[in-house]
Order: structure tokens, then C-alpha cells, then sequence
């Protein structure tokens, strides 16, 4: 059931001291119920674009376990596993999915699918185990002039997302730009600025530019960090062939790279409460297929001109519930646990799924 949420109750959930990795409850489009969706041609952008909110109706089947092969195993790695979906929909604006974030209890989320789209909502559980979403919105991002992005200026591939309180940070992976909302000015319906960046990540390849955002709150102490923006490549490749990322405001502005091994490219980022940096990775072949890799970085680490580095804490391939794993969020429970929240874009395939997953950070 619906519970509408005004822009009041926002702004209070904002002042309340929200961590920037934490979403406030989301305010509930009045009267969107009939899909908007521009058409055009298959494989181009505007064929699943929307270009007014609209509410969704998603269904969910779950995923009792991640291995294909050993149904009974819950461990891989630091994680071990808690929950998943299959997230469909007849609404065919809905997929894409490249980005999330969670609120502090990890129910409500927003996310970004990369035909300029937000995807808000609720995770509903039964117990610690996800089972369905609810209240589930599409709504088009929008640029200055109040349009769709994708309409005004043809941008897609809202590849990123990154949260600073009521401010929200849009990365466009296509055009290498990133976009400033400010959720205080009508949420979802609020306009986008494009953010300064350094003229180096307008070289950055269109298809493996911008991929993972991440800010570091006002609030971490000691941090030289603090109130910067960090903006990582999938596969912009420095000289020595590592992974470009940049520093975007804060004490310290500048860029540094993310050391590249075994062909894995970024593909989104989420900032711990211990200060370590998460980065998702995935990589391709027709002879390897498909893997997923999370590594742990120390923020401590990262500066101008630095190259960091940093273990793998969890592998996956084929032989789990895998698809395309393009988003990852953290959130910490009432018991103290460390859960992390991944997401896939399915990439409007018949042939890939929309997944939904969650595990436990045990080391």
C-alpha cells in the first residue's frame, strides 16, 4: 500500500542528520499511474525512455540460494549469502538498472537505470530475506531546462549515483559528465546542473568513461577527503594501464588511478562506515564468460597522483546467480551486520535478468 510522503517529511529526514550513504523516505508521486514512454527504434536510446513519473508494478521471485552448484553453501569470500530476486515487469521502461542506493535501514531505495531514468521504492522483507519491492516509481531525470536529459540533449547512460544528504550526483558514462540534483527542490522532479570536472575525464573513452560515484561526507574526521566526490572509469586507462578516477572538489581536487588486474573494469562503489572503499568489478571474454569481483580499498589511500590498490574479497563467475552487476550499496542493520546490496542491469535483454542481491560483510 502507498503511504505518501510529503516534501516536508523529507527535508526533516535530511535534517535529522541523514549519512551521505543514506537515502531519506521518498516522496510518492500524486496521480502517476499511466506509462509514459517515448518510442524509437530497437537498441537506441528512447525506446524504453521515461518521459514523466509514473508508478510501477514489479514482481519478484526469489533466489533461495547463489550457487548453482552447491545449493547449500552460503559463503564466498567475506560475504555470505542472505537473499536475492528476479525483478520483472511489464512496464517496459523498467531495467537498466545501474545504480542504487539504500536508505539507513536498507528498505527504501532510488536508483538509476541508464536510459535517464530514477527507479524509487521499497525493499520489502519477511524476516531479514527480500521478497518483493513496493511503492515502486519511474520518474525521467531531468536537466536545467526542465526536460527529460534524454530528450533535450539526447544524454543516456546514467551509469552512477552518489549521495550528500539532499544533494544527489548523476554520472553519465556516455558524454562523461556528471549531474548535481538537489532532492530539496522536488525530489526526483528537480533539475539537474552539470558538475565541473577536470578536462581529463572529457578524454575518457564514451562507452568506459564515468561509471561509479562515491562521496565522502562532511563528517568523516581526519579524513583529507572529506566533502570530495570521487568519479571512477570503467576502463579510461591511465599510462601504465590502470583504471583513471578523479577527485572532484574537496581539499585535495586531482586525479589518481585504480591499479587493473586481471582485465576487470569497474563498475560501481560504495563507501563503508569503517572508512574502506568498496569497489565493484566485473569482466567479460567468450572463452571466460562472466565474472564479479569486490575489492576493498582504504580511503587513506587515495590521493593526487596515487595508484591504490587493494584485496579481493569476493569472487563470483557463472556458477552463481550472477548477471550483469552494475550497483552495490551498503547499509548496517539493527543487530550491527554489514549488508551489502547488489544490483544488474539487464540491458532490456530477453536474455539477461534484473538481480537483486544481498549478503552479509563477515570479515
Amino acid at each position: 500500500m502507498r503511504s505518501p510522503l510529503s516534501r516536508r517529511h523529507f527535508l526533516r529526514d535530511v535534517a535529522a542528520g541523514l549519512s551521505a550513504a543514506a537515502l531519506p523516505r521518498l516522496a510518492q508521486a500524486e496521480g502517476a499511474s499511466q506509462p509514459a514512454l517515448t518510442p524509437g527504434p530497437p537498441g537506441r536510446p528512447g525506446r524504453h525512455r521515461v518521459d514523466e513519473p509514473v508508478a510501477v508494478e514489479v514482481n519478484a521471485r526469489s533466489l533461495p540460494s547463489f550457487d548453482i552448484r552447491d545449493r547449500a553453501k552460503v559463503r564466498f569470500g567475506a560475504l555470505e549469502y542472505r537473499s536475492g530476486l528476479i525483478l520483472t515487469s511489464s512496464f517496459s521502461g523498467f531495467g537498466g538498472l545501474s545504480a542504487l542506493r539504500l536508505d539507513a535501514r536498507g528498505e527504501r531505495f532510488i536508483a538509476v537505470s541508464d536510459q535517464g531514468t530514477w527507479f524509487t521504492g521499497r525493499i520489502v522483507y519477511r524476516g531479514r530475506d527480500m521478497i518483493g519491492l513496493d511503492d515502486v516509481e519511474a520518474a525521467p531525470l531531468l536537466g536545467a531546462d526542465g526536460r527529460p536529459i534524454t530528450a533535450t540533449r539526447g544524454w543516456y547512460d546514467s551509469e552512477s549515483l552518489a549521495l550528500d544528504g539532499s544533494i544527489a550526483y548523476v554520472g553519465l558514462e556516455r558524454v562523461n559528465q556528471v549531474l548535481r540534483y538537489d532532492f530539496a527542490k522536488g525530489f526526483t522532479r528537480a533539475r539537474g546542473e552539470v558538475v565541473p570536472l577536470p578536462p581529463a575525464a572529457r578524454k575518457l573513452p564514451i562507452n568506459k568513461g564515468l561509471e561509479a560515484l562515491v562521496f565522502v561526507p562532511n563528517l568523516s574526521k581526519g579524513q583529507a577527503l572529506a566533502g570530495t566526490l570521487i568519479a571512477m572509469s570503467e576502463r579510461g586507462l591511465d599510462a601504465s594501464g590502470n583504471l583513471i578516477a578523479f577527485l572532484v572538489g574537496g581539499k585535495t581536487p586531482g586525479q589518481f588511478s585504480v591499479r587493473r588486474t586481471e582485465n576487470f573494469d569497474i563498475s560501481d562503489a560504495v563507501l563503508l562506515p569503517s572508512g574502506d572503499l568498496l569497489i565493484l568489478e566485473r569482466k567479460f571474454s567468450w572463452l571466460g564468460g562472466v565474472g564479479i569481483r569486490i575489492r576493498r580499498l582504504a580511503l587513506f589511500d587515495i590521493a593526487p597522483g596515487a595508484v591504490v590498490d587493494g584485496p579481493a574479497i569476493f569472487n563470483a563467475d557463472l556458477g552463481n546467480e550472477i548477471d550483469n552487476m552494475e550497483g552495490i550499496d551498503a547499509h548496517v542493520t539493527a543487530e550491527g551486520e554489514t549488508v551489502l546490496t547488489m544490483i544488474s542491469d539487464d540491458n532490456f535483454s530477453l536474455i539477461q535478468r534484473n538481480l537483486l542481491l544481498q549478503f552479509t560483510l563477515v570479515e
